[in-house]
């Protein structure tokens, strides 16, 4: 059981994720188009509203200027201590990207967040987003198609952005590292792209082709016998890989229970949540999983960032999450009065009248929205997971159970996670 010393100190670590800038962004452009990506040119449709200034609300990214208004706002206004970084960079332009294109958007928006965070350090993960083709992450034993001309070129900005020098030998191999914060919390960042499904490069291999699994146990076991607690960063959340990474991964967040103090992943651009279980008593909950809402529009999403408050800088501390809060842009009010409006969306524990954040009371929080699926908190979750575009009466009642099944499945094709949501 966790006990909080009143008064104990904190520090604060500023979450981002998912940024996705279209450097081919144009004002007034056709914001409805049969492509993956719109809002990048040809006029739109009679009766059919042009691209937004600073970002529009369809299947678009954002303009490299409303990117950077955001990292300014969010660097002038929260007193971090430092960054998650949790990768996607470029844009959804999946059909026609190039190597060169795909390092021209992580080397312009790396020295962007160098430029507006001095003095802070990042903690990064890849995104599927990096590489070209997106999502495909050869193995080591393909040959044919090296991948390192990404990892070096991640391994060198990444250094720029504050990690230490050591940890490029593991970057530049495949893509993860680990690092000390600061003494008693350890750092693991994962590569989630070597157990998404949409990684094709898989199919060859998919348990643990990198035995960056292995990596990470070692790791674990080394902070359980050093008296650490660790954070894991990583870009999928666990239940969006493979049933046979996720099911190990599982295991091993369950092993390590009383060490692993915190899970902050991204990818589904939403702002959401995921409790992991006991694998023994389903009714046990054991660790968090925190997905952080994306930069990027892409779609229909307001742009939004994370800061968390943490418990810290003390002997034995905890380093646990103790409190969450959202920062949005309100784009459509923005591109109305073609002023940047930024709004504090929420507090977590004053949102959710909630003592702590930690699992126990995220699990309690379930059984509150269990108890009246229809009634106006769950509507409240709905919209904060939109980041304010969707309210309440958008999500009906099936709506809602599959948005509680969601946030209790960690493991990926379990046939029994939601069964206390479906009952």
């Amino acid at each position: 059981m966790l006990i909080l010393i009143p008064g104990s100190p904190i520090f604060t670590v500023l979450h981002l994720s998912d940024i996705h800038v279209d450097f081919a962004y144009t004002p007034g452009s056709q914001g409805d188009c049969s492509q993956p990506l719109c809002c990048r040119g040809g006029q739109p449709a009679p009766g059919h509203t042009g691209a937004g200034f600073w970002g529009d609300l369809r299947n678009c990214d954002i303009p490299y200027w409303t990117a950077e208004i955001i990292l300014r706002y969010a660097s002038e206004l929260e007193k971090v201590d430092f960054i998650y970084y949790t990768g996607d960079i470029p844009p959804h332009n999946v059909w026609n990207q190039s190597r060169e294109q795909q390092l021209y958007s992580l080397n312009t928006i790396n020295d962007l967040l160098a430029k507006t965070f001095p003095n802070k350090t990042f903690y990064s993960a890849v995104g599927n987003h990096e590489t070209a083709p997106c999502n495909l992450f050869p193995t080591p034993n393909i040959r044919s198609d090296n991948i390192s001309w990404l990892y070096q070129v991640l391994a060198d900005n990444w250094i720029k952005l504050g990690l230490p020098e050591d940890t490029r030998k593991s970057i530049e191999h495949g893509g993860f590292y680990t690092t000390v914060i600061r003494p008693g919390l350890r750092l693991i960042s994962l590569n989630m792209n070597y157990c998404s499904w949409e990684n094709f490069w898989l199919f060859i291999n998919s348990t643990d082709p990198l035995d960056q699994l292995q990596w990470m146990i070692q790791w674990l076991q080394y902070a359980e016998d050093h008296g650490e607690k660790v954070h894991i960063i990583g870009h999928h959340p666990p239940k969006q890989c493979l049933a046979s990474f996720s099911w190990n991964f599982n295991k091993i967040i369950n092993r390590y229970e009383n060490t692993i103090a915190g899970q902050f992943y991204a990818h589904t651009h939403n702002d959401e949540f995921v409790i992991n279980y006991d694998e023994i008593d389903q009714q046990r909950p054991i660790s968090m999983a925190y997905i952080t809402p994306s930069l990027t529009t892409f779609s229909n999403l307001n742009p939004g960032y994370r800061v968390y408050k943490i418990d810290g800088n003390y002997p034995e501390s905890s380093y646990w999450v103790l409190d969450h809060r959202t920062v949005i842009m309100n784009l459509t009010a923005t591109n109305i009065y073609n002023q940047t409006i930024f709004l504090d969306e929420y507090d977590a524990r004053d949102a959710y009248e909630m003592k702590n954040l930690f699992p126990n009371d995220w699990h309690n929080l379930i059984e509150r929205l269990k108890n009246n699926i229809d009634g106006p908190l769950m509507s409240l979750v709905y919209q904060y997971y939109t980041k304010s575009y969707g309210n309440g009466n958008q999500c009906d009642h099936n709506c809602r159970r599959g948005l509680l099944c969601d946030f209790i499945t960690y493991r990926s094709e379990d046939p029994h996670a939601c069964d206390s949501i479906l009952d």
